[in-house]
């Protein structure tokens, strides 16, 4: 069982007769009961785990057995920051990303809450009056629990972004999920500061919360920055704040909370956790020093963290909290369909692919979809590949319209943009207008109606329309059905958030656990663990 032991010890244990470990079901126990404090000690028949006693250290005077490993007890609640849990009202620091559309429902945020984590409700995509029905159903569902809901950058519909933020500010949502920014937008900086004020102590107060969604270094710059002052300047013009609160907006950062996103479902930039996340990690340190005393920057990890492994290596590398996205999704609580559900739960890791987004579709911005058993991602990138290669609908070939017509619209083009007019026309007319000005901006509105849609037949499990389903994600999906295959967690009809959540943290404490091992010269020969998720009933044994 043990590969390796360093030969010299500086620590004896005294109490009574240890439990041996001979078996690898005997070490995997031992590690899982994360809640324990382990000792491994020297004995005479062999290495033994030794509960209770005392141990001297130094010399051996005294007697007792060599100890060879000292493993702390290692709760759940424990890994993270300490001061993230504290400042939000949270047991673990565990975050459920802003699924839009929806898909991170209410129900899901719901189930997040009761268990002391967080869920941020997917408002993207989303009317202000459905955003208001969902907030009504959370306030009442949580108290006091934390909670938040989605802002997604909206550069084509800044009126939409704007009047989610009055809904926001209006309603007190206090924590935001703030996704798919290039740059600051004046709707989050205005969230930002909105209240902002100084207490009796010199202490500056912000309110309002930012969780920064982030996978590029001169994005993340921005928001753990204070807010620009041009948009302080408008802000106060506008009546929105005070010039002595635009004062204290200069001292405090757009975002103190960083989600580094890395090849994630949806919007991503597809970067490697492993290089991106210490990157932001050197950033929020370098831009901490501007705020000494005051604001607690601090970086969460997300895109890929679906298995006790992943998260492991998030917490080793200095990560504050981590986010899931992709897992969730497959979960009961999610607000999709179970065609989706049981789709989700086949994928592997390579069943993913890159297709362009709705919202941003004229700047070629990509997202992350599934490819096994739809044709969203290929059809989805020959509406891109015409929308760069004619200027209107009128110049496309009439063989390629035809096609498009039969195969991806199933209706004449003409038909398509009469309803997809109507639909701006009641949401944003501006869009109207200048697609009406702009046949290439028609274009563009025809071809979003593919790709807006397409995520709503997924989540409706619209009949027909399979091989056009949009669901995001990524390669963590493949991940945790590897991970899950012959527990609990393999019929996709048992997944439920918190369960999954409880297991991939109770697993990344059991790795914590060996690594500490290791550290200290033990090097065990696998299996060494046991990290099969486990139901809850059987998960709260191990965790006492």
């Amino acid at each position: 069982m043990i590969v390796n032991l360093r030969p010299h010890t500086t620590a004896h244990w005294r109490g009574e007769r240890p439990r041996l470990l001979s078996t690898s079901s005997d070490w995997a126990d031992a590690l899982a009961r994360v809640g324990q404090p382990l000792c491994i000690v020297r004995t005479p028949e062999g290495l033994a785990a030794a509960e209770g006693g005392e141990v001297v250290l130094g010399g051996g005077a005294g007697g007792g057995l060599p100890v060879v490993a000292l493993v702390p007890a290692q709760s759940v609640g424990e890994l993270g920051d300490p001061g993230f849990r504290r400042d939000h009202g949270l047991r673990f620091a565990y975050v459920a990303g802003a699924m839009a559309n929806g898909i991170a429902s209410v129900e899901l945020v719901e189930a997040m809450g009761r268990a002391g984590m967080i869920g941020f409700f997917g408002a993207a995509g989303l009317t202000p009056a459905t955003i208001e029905a969902a907030i009504d159903r959370l306030e009442a569902g949580l108290g006091d629990r934390p909670w938040g809901s989605n802002l997604i950058h909206s550069p084509y519909e800044t009126g939409l972004e704007s009047a989610v933020v009055d809904l926001y500010l209006r309603r007190g949502v206090r924590r935001v999920s703030a996704s798919a920014y290039l740059a600051m937008s004046l709707a989050v900086v205005r969230y930002r500061v909105a209240g902002i004020h100084r207490v009796a102590d010199g202490t500056i107060v912000t309110p309002n919360h930012v969780f920064a969604k982030v996978s590029r270094v001169e994005v993340a710059e921005k928001f753990l920055a204070p807010p620009p002052d041009a948009m302080l300047v408008a802000l106060v013009e506008q009546g929105h704040i005070t010039a002595a609160q635009a004062e204290l907006a200069r001292q405090v950062p757009v975002a103190a909370e960083l989600t580094v996103e890395a090849d994630s479902g949806g919007h991503t930039d597809n970067r490697p956790a492993l290089t991106l996340l210490p990157a932001m990690i050197a950033l929020r340190d370098r831009m901490q020093a501007q705020y000494p005393g005051g604001v607690r920057l601090r970086v969460g990890a997300a895109g890929g963290i679906a298995t006790p492994w992943a998260a492991a290596a998030a917490f080793a590398m200095g990560a504050d909290y981590i986010l899931t996205g992709s897992v969730n999704q497959a979960c009961r609580e999610a607000g999709t369909s179970d065609t989706v559900r049981k789709a989700l739960a086949e994928a592997d890791q390579a069943d993913v692919a890159m297709a362009p987004a709705a919202d941003m579709f004229e700047m070629g911005v990509e997202l992350q979809v599934l490819r096994r058993g739809t044709l969203f991602a290929m059809r989805a990138r020959k509406l891109y590949e015409l929308y760069r290669a004619w200027p209107s609908l009128e110049a496309i070939p009439a063989g390629e319209r035809l096609k498009v017509e039969q195969t991806i619209f199933r209706a004449p083009l003409d038909t398509i943009w009469a309803e997809t007019r109507a639909f701006w026309a009641g949401r944003d007319p501006a869009q109207v207008e200048l697609a009406e000005r702009d046949p290439k901006h028609r274009m563009a509105l025809v071809f979003r109606w593919y790709l807006g849609l397409s995520s709503r037949w997924a989540n409706r499990g619209e009949p027909g329309r399979e091989l056009d389903y949009q669901i995001w994600c990524g390669p963590a999906m493949g991940a945790f059905n590897s991970w899950a295959r012959g527990s609990v967690f393999e019929p996709w009809e048992q997944r439920r958030v918190v369960p999954i959540a409880l297991n991939i943290l109770h697993g990344a404490a059991v790795l914590t656990r060996l690594a500490s091992l290791r550290s200290q010269g033990v090097a065990l020969e696998p299996p060494f663990v046991d990290l099969h998720p486990r139901p809850v009933a059987e998960l709260e044994e191990v965790l006492q």
